[in-house]
């Protein structure tokens, strides 16, 4: 089958990076521009290790447009004390060969699905902050795309960054509210936090497996997610770090790896006491449904398209030839 086109709206840390991987180099997804946004890290940042991302996959050229610099009506809240200050790891990578493009992601957002309608396919990875802005001036936005796949929330309200909630919806709540009440069913997917926590956890045994590779790719998706292994171990208590934006790239470029899924009317919470949760009415009096609720996902599936992904040898360098001493030892693995 031909190759998905992509959108990738994302606020890129080490997680973001590898679903970048995922939809650049496995062979499923044809990314025709990446957005970015603050979130995991400052904007400028996140910009930077898209375009590194791209290079380690051997896709140099790929246009990633910056966009909004802090939530709409938030200060910023990054998860630097997850992905390191870099966003990274802090593994010491060098600077991109490319820059990036000088059109806002939002203009990026609204212009590409208008010159290919009904072709793309948007993959949100971040803060919904750019998708939401895009929305303000164009209410139809859904309808251009193909498909809306969005890694956002926990349906399970089991969250990682508050009690109840998932980090890129408590980011900027409002923006997910927006995206939400324009979202239908049959053309957004949210695949949450509980999606990853229960089946894309990367055990002990998969970190190793990943770092035995030995390719340019494995090995930078190994060492960038070396905080995220620290965080998970002491904060999620997780058997292992998870992967929530490559499995919901996955999603995307196989939505058969759903194994489970409901349609439900969602709304989301702007209160600080529950600030990101969402609030799924599943009565039969419920208003009607506005999403489609990725609940679980073939484990097995999603590590093979990960693990057979980075075993493909690309002709670009990878980042790391030039990493500090640091990013050559062995990371943590739990």
């Amino acid at each position: 089958m031909p190759a998905l086109p992509l959108i990738v709206d994302t606020d890129t840390g080490s997680d973001d990076a590898v679903a970048l991987l995922l939809a650049a180099a496995s062979g499923l997804g044809d990314i025709r521009a990446v957005t970015t946004v603050a979130g995991n890290v400052p904007v400028e940042t996140g910009t930077r290790n898209a375009l590194i991302s791209l290079e380690t996959a051997g896709r140099n050229g790929i246009p990633v447009h910056p966009g909004c610099a802090r939530p709409m009506m938030r200060t910023l809240s990054s998860a630097q004390h997850v992905h390191g200050e870099d966003g990274m790891g802090d593994i010491g990578l060098p600077d991109p060969n490319g820059v990036c493009e000088s059109t806002h992601a939002v203009d990026a957002l609204l212009s590409y699905p208008r010159e290919h309608p009904g072709e793309l396919t948007l993959v949100t990875l971040a803060p919904l902050t750019n998708v939401a802005a895009a929305l303000l001036r164009d209410p139809e936005l859904f309808t251009r795309y193909r498909h809306v796949y969005c890694m956002a929330g926990a349906a399970d309200l089991r969250g990682n960054i508050s009690p109840t909630a998932e980090f890129n919806v408590w980011a900027d709540p409002e923006a997910a509210r927006i995206v939400t009440q324009a979202a239908t069913p049959e053309k957004v997917t949210w695949i949450g936090w509980d999606v990853s926590r229960k089946d894309a956890v990367m055990t002990e045994a998969d970190q190793q497996r990943l770092e035995q590779l030995g390719t340019p790719m494995a090995t930078f998706a190994h060492r960038i997610n070396r905080t995220v292994a620290d965080w998970a171990r002491d904060v999620t208590g997780l058997a292992g770090y998870d992967l929530p934006d490559p499995v919901a790239m996955a999603v995307a470029l196989k939505p058969g790896l759903i194994t489970e899924q409901e349609q439900a009317h969602v709304e989301i919470s702007v209160t600080d006491d529950t600030r990101g949760q969402m609030i799924i009415d599943r009565r039969v009096s419920a208003p009607a449904a506005n999403i489609t609720l990725a609940r679980r996902v073939n484990e097995t599936g999603f590590k093979e398209l990960l693990f057979d992904t980075v075993t493909t040898p690309v002709p670009a360098r990878s980042p790391l030839a030039g990493a500090a001493p640091s990013a050559l030892r062995p990371g943590p693995t739990s």
